[in-house]
């Protein structure tokens, strides 16, 4: 079959395919496909100005190793980070690679592409005190009031006080579970209402690449899921949440974006940090679990990391701590 008929619509017809390679293939997030699809689409833009060639075997034979390099040298001209020109780089070993199989490309140029390291810096981690505060004040007043995000149905003085005690239940049983069970944000909103054991006080999450695992979360978080399940999910929910754990104000599930807001909220609200993100709860839970004597795999596990070189991240930032401890409080440091 000619290309011009598996690719009618040229490059768009291209990049819709090779989306469908990264979700159905490969089972990636997304937020990669996302990413990936978007770099490549920059990619395209750059290598071929008059629109991607597809009309036979090898049309895109233009893409050599130059350019590529144009490419990337292009980006970090214009500032780009080396973790930003680490993710085009992987996104066009990818692309390349995937366009090889299909034909599109005689030869892989990506083979020999580099990109600088990703700086590993050490996550934001909060103290246990902070966590505390930030727990307690979800709990009993809930986050500051939202100054973006979609609006909540206009309705009298009464129910919106509902709704707004539901909201606080919401966020204050988001936070718990974020610190308790170390998930990502989007794995959070993800959850269904027969997602969670109650009697065992798991979570069953499906994380990167579809791959499931089973999560704990312990008493305080508990307590929170349940009021928000009991007094304040039936308050926001709408046929529109479906099977939804998590309902926004809407009524529908809540999204990524809303969750960020309400944990960015939570906290600059504590005043003593510039930690901002869900990772951060992730980051702390991870390395309070590690300070606290838990092993490795453990963690590994828990968090879902696919290498144990991801989260061997922690221990640097334990060690870190521990030696900050140290300095402070030894005479002789």
């Amino acid at each position: 079959m000619r290309q011009a008929e598996r690719y009618g619509d040229g490059g768009d017809g291209v990049l819709e395919a090779f989306e469908r390679h990264l979700r159905l293939e490969r089972g990636r997030s997304e937020n990669t496909i996302r990413a990936y699809t978007r770099d490549v689409a920059a990619l395209a833009a750059s290598a071929w100005p008059a629109g991607m060639p597809t009309e036979a075997e090898g049309a895109l034979d233009g893409l050599d190793l130059d350019a590529l390099r144009d490419w990337l040298a292009a980006d970090a001209q214009a500032g780009a980070s080396p973790a930003t020109l680490a993710r085009h780089a992987a996104a066009a070993r990818t692309f390349c690679a995937w366009a090889r199989r299909e034909g599109l490309l005689s030869v892989d140029p990506s083979a020999r592409l580099r990109a600088p390291k990703r700086q590993q810096h050490l996550p934001p981690v909060l103290r246990q005190s902070q966590v505390q505060r930030l727990l307690d004040t979800a709990a009993h007043t809930g986050a500051p009031a939202r100054s973006s995000g979609p609006a909540a149905p206009v309705v009298g003085p009464e129910e919106a006080a509902r709704r707004e005690a539901a909201v606080r239940l919401r966020d204050a049983a988001a936070l718990e579970l974020l610190y308790a069970s170390g998930v990502r944000i989007g794995e959070l909103v993800g959850l269904d209402l027969d997602d969670i054991d109650r009697g065992r006080r798991t979570l069953r999450v499906l994380g990167k690449g579809n791959k499931e695992r089973v999560v704990p979360y312990g008493a305080p978080a508990e307590r929170a899921l349940e009021a928000w399940v009991r007094q304040g999910r039936t308050v926001l929910w709408t046929p529109a949440a479906g099977p939804a754990l998590f309902v926004g104000v809407r009524g529908a599930r809540w999204g990524s974006r809303g969750a960020r807001e309400t944990v960015d909220r939570a906290l600059e609200g504590l005043g003593d940090t510039s930690a901002r993100g869900p990772h951060t709860l992730r980051h702390t839970a991870a390395t309070h679990l590690l300070d606290g004597g838990a092993d490795l795999r453990t963690v590994q596990e828990l968090l879902g990391h696919s290498s144990l070189a991801t989260t061997q991240l922690y221990t640097h930032v334990s060690v870190e701590r521990l030696r900050e401890g140290y300095r402070r409080a030894h005479p002789r440091a």
